[in-house]
């Protein structure tokens, strides 16, 4: 059975149009090496998010009687890159990806922002061949059992419910600077500022400065009208 084949088995959908897979398995190191820039997967890639989004905010509003602020915390966490990164890894997505030589010699298979976006383009090439209906299918399957019960510790990591908010708009920029360091070394509190455009949107102390980045995420989330607790 061929790479195409296998994978349309493992994902429970069979092409019509097999260049659509085959490009959205394409990584732009690939296509770039055969002078095809065009055949890479990162204009599926720009599709599939816009899926991918709507089919998980369909799914949390049917299935989750939620404040709004709730469920954009739980698609956040739902599509952020390390959630698409161990869906990818579900279905050994890394094994079917073409690759170029520099890619494929520095370990791109197991790269998350690699996978995380081939997961994308490969709704993006199933939606385009089949429409919403198999798209949806193909994307719920990979949906918690317990997402009609989500645990706070879906929210912890701040910084990524920031950061896919902020996606929104894909001028705003945002970025975490520390600012100072507090305490004698044996207990040292670091003193970080997240800033949106360049304006100090919340600010954190933490033993670390992941901590403290994520103490900043959080004052900002807040300041927005998101609950974090």
């Amino acid at each position: 059975m061929d790479k195409i084949s296998r994978f349309e088995k493992i994902i429970g959908y069979k092409f019509k149009d097999k260049n659509l897979i085959i490009q959205a398995l394409s990584h732009s190191s690939y296509a770039n090496e055969r002078k095809n820039p065009s055949g890479s997967n990162e204009r599926l890639e720009f599709l599939g998010d816009s899926v991918l989004s709507i089919v998980v905010s369909d799914y949390l509003y049917k299935n989750l009687d939620v404040a709004e602020g709730e469920l954009t915390k739980l698609r956040a966490s739902l599509v952020c890159e390390k959630s698409l990164h161990v869906f990818a890894q579900q279905i050994n997505l890394g094994e079917f990806l073409y690759l170029g030589k520099g890619e494929e010699n520095t370990g791109g298979r197991e790269r998350p922002s690699i996978l995380a976006d081939a997961f994308e383009a490969v709704i993006a090439s199933i939606y385009l061949d089949g429409g919403i209906e198999p798209a949806s299918r193909h994307i719920l399957r990979f949906m918690p059992d317990d997402v009609q019960h989500p645990k706070k510790s879906a929210f912890s990591d701040f910084k990524t419910v920031l950061q896919e908010i902020v996606q929104k708009n894909p001028e705003e920029k945002v970025e975490y600077v520390l600012i100072g360091e507090e305490g004698p070394d044996h207990n040292k509190r670091f003193v970080v500022e997240v800033r949106l455009n360049s304006q100090v949107i919340g600010r954190g102390r933490g033993r670390s400065k992941k901590e403290a980045e994520q103490l900043s995420a959080k004052e900002a989330l807040e300041l927005m009208g998101y609950e974090t607790q």
